[in-house]
């Protein structure tokens, strides 16, 4: 039998409330992925007016997420020993929109960096925050759903779609500098919302995995397979992930030689892909499990690189290639949260979560950028591609180990 949720009081949230939440903390988080990739989309921009290397521009991407990771860990551990979640949710949503305005201010390169760096540690803790939250109040049955929405709906949305379409836009009309101003303020918004209409949870609820643990340690957490699995497919998918965002469209401008705005369009269509494969991907683990959609999204995951680099028809034909490629992005939110809270006691979800999101961005996120930049200096603006291949290669067969965690199924 999946163990039933419930509350401090013993008892769920009405089905409104579930769905409130679910929807505030994609919308906010929603926000966060729209500033983070704000610097990719316009870095054909930023680049020439600062005389950026690729090598810079891979230590600006892997900067922030380096912050980022250890964010993720630091708060995970601590809102975890401290039991809060909405607090430091409301603290590092205002700090991320401070930072955004920072970014747009940087006159050197050091500026920019430093800007990222403490964009990064403002950021990093707000997803195990909120899938935490989610999993206190949300129906085991609809968890992966939740979670996928929240990880992944606007967050693809807003980061993939509209931010490439409307800061290239708004970028060519007033600058780029403005753009950011544009991309931080609605984060202040969203941490308003957050502090009157969602509640704090007294304690968290039980998960369960084949092998529930109940002690509190960092060492019951780490014994789990999954946890260490789904921290490695991190690894692998956040540098997939991070590389595509920060040299994708100079790849398809420099390389392809697409002009911005189809460049934009291109890239956007990413964000389509993602905001559907939140819903359907989740909702599909929910019924069939977990491991047979991780295995299958990884694999697909294989085409954009390559069609990037060798489909040679109508950049129509392109963005068909990146919208059935970029569906890998709906198990984002299976490894990152859903597999990870579903296999360790409920004491311990915070600190699963920010081990997964945390090590995935440290070692992906902060030192394949630079690597990748570093080969792109030398080589060619290819390398970045291939080391997108090799990741997801990689990771389907990482995701073959997976032990099946998804409540219907284990019924």
């Amino acid at each position: 039998m999946a163990l039933q949720l419930a509350s401090a009081q013993g008892k769920l949230p009405p089905a409104g409330y579930q769905i409130l939440l679910t929807v505030l903390l994609s919308l906010n988080f929603g926000f966060v992925l729209f500033d983070r990739n704000a610097l990719s989309f316009l870095m054909p921009f930023i680049q020439p007016e600062l005389g950026l290397n690729n090598t810079q521009v891979g230590l600006l991407a892997g900067g922030l997420s380096f912050t980022w990771a250890v964010s993720a860990l630091a708060i995970g551990v601590l809102s975890d020993k401290l039991g809060s979640r909405k607090g430091l949710l409301i603290l590092a949503t205002v700090a991320f929109s401070l930072c955004s305005f920072l970014t747009g201010i940087a006159t050197t390169f050091i500026m920019l960096l430093g800007a990222r760096l403490l964009m990064g540690a403002a950021e990093g803790g707000i997803m195990p925050l909120s899938q935490a939250l989610i999993a206190a109040d949300v129906a085991p049955e609809h968890r992966g759903l939740a979670m996928g929405v929240s990880q992944g709906f606007l967050s693809s949305l807003m980061g993939s779609f509209v931010a490439p379409v409307t800061l290239v836009a708004f970028t060519a009309a007033f600058g780029w500098r403005h753009a950011f101003f544009l991309a931080g303020a609605p984060g202040l918004l969203t941490a308003l919302l957050i502090a009157g209409l969602i509640r704090a949870p007294a304690a968290l609820p039980g998960s369960r995995g084949r092998q529930q643990r109940e002690t509190g340690s960092l060492r019951a957490v780490l014994a789990e397979r999954n946890v260490i699995l789904c921290a490695l497919l991190g690894i692998l998918l956040v540098s997939y992930l991070v590389l595509c965002w920060a040299f994708m469209p100079l790849y398809l401008t420099q390389v392809r030689k697409y002009d911005p705005a189809t460049m934009g369009w291109l890239m956007g269509t990413l964000g389509i892909s993602a905001t559907l494969a939140s819903i359907a991907v989740s909702a599909l683990s929910d019924r069939i499990g977990r491991r047979p959609v991780m295995i299958a999204g990884t694999l697909v995951a294989t085409i954009v690189p390559l069609g990037a680099m060798f489909y040679g028809g109508s950049p129509l034909g392109l963005a068909a290639i990146f919208f059935v490629g970029w569906t890998v992005t709906g198990v984002f939110p299976l490894f990152m949260s859903t597999i990870p809270a579903e296999s360790v006691s409920s004491r311990n979800i915070a600190t699963a979560l920010g081990i997964c999101m945390g090590l995935g961005e440290i070692l992906g996120g902060a030192f394949s950028p630079f690597a990748a930049g570093y080969a792109a200096d030398r080589v060619g603006l290819q390398a970045p591609l291939w080391m997108l291949f090799g990741a997801a290669v990689l990771s389907v067969f990482l995701s073959l180990g997976l032990r099946e965690s998804a409540p219907r199924v284990l019924r």
